[in-house]
């Protein structure tokens, strides 16, 4: 990912909380077949490793994850709030008419290799993780055991989990901070003025 030094994520802590707030990750791996690309629910434990540790699983039919066994190395994308950038939002357009468009965004990418497994204790304690987090905020969550016993045990063996310790961490944060006060100054309160919640969104980033 190209990264400006103005619009680099350093801190470990605001690279790990851009993970933990993305609800789907896409995960790029290449292999035997080329370039493959999945979009998952994925659960980070930030204190497995010295950049945190990625758990999530395949369907056992999505021919990835032999990749990711075979040693191929991961890119996992998070992607934030984004929002476009019209030259109206500056102050300078009047002045000197010297504006382009652009684009907003926060992202953060992870890489390394992962450890795949099928062992069902494994697997359920995995889905389990992930259903009771997205589960949290309704008012009757449901759990992995209010389903019949077999039906679960047949559908672990239709998956495929791994563990991606995350070697190397590159986070970029592209909130306007090249251009002037006015500029960012202009470019916040358009946002902010947009009915779009994407707009908005990226406008509360750059208070």
């Amino acid at each position: 990912m190209y990264t400006p030094s103005s619009f680099a994520i350093d801190d470990l802590q605001d690279l790990h909380q851009q993970i933990l707030g993305t609800r789907l990750a896409v995960l790029v791996t290449h292999g035997d077949q080329g370039l493959q690309a999945s979009h998952l629910p994925l659960l980070f434990s930030p204190d497995q490793g010295p950049n945190g540790t990625l758990y999530g699983h395949f369907a056992r039919a999505n021919p990835q994850w032999k990749a990711l066994q075979n040693g191929a190395e991961a890119l996992v994308v998070f992607a934030g709030a984004d929002a476009y950038v019209s030259p109206d939002f500056y102050p300078g357009k009047a002045e000197h008419g010297k504006v382009v468009p652009t684009w907003n965004y926060v992202a953060v990418h992870a890489y390394g290799t992962a450890e795949v497994f099928t062992e069902a204790d494994r697997l359920r304690n995995l889905v389990s993780a992930l259903t009771d987090r997205h589960e949290a905020s309704r008012n009757n969550p449901w759990k992995v055991a209010d389903a019949p016993a077999d039906y679960i045990d047949g559908m672990l063996k239709a998956i495929v989990g791994f563990a991606l310790p995350i070697q190397r961490l590159q986070g970029k944060r592209k909130l306007s901070q090249n251009r002037s006060t006015a500029d960012v100054a202009g470019v916040r309160e358009g946002l902010a003025a947009s009915p779009d919640v994407h707009d908005q969104a990226l406008a509360h980033l750059m208070r």
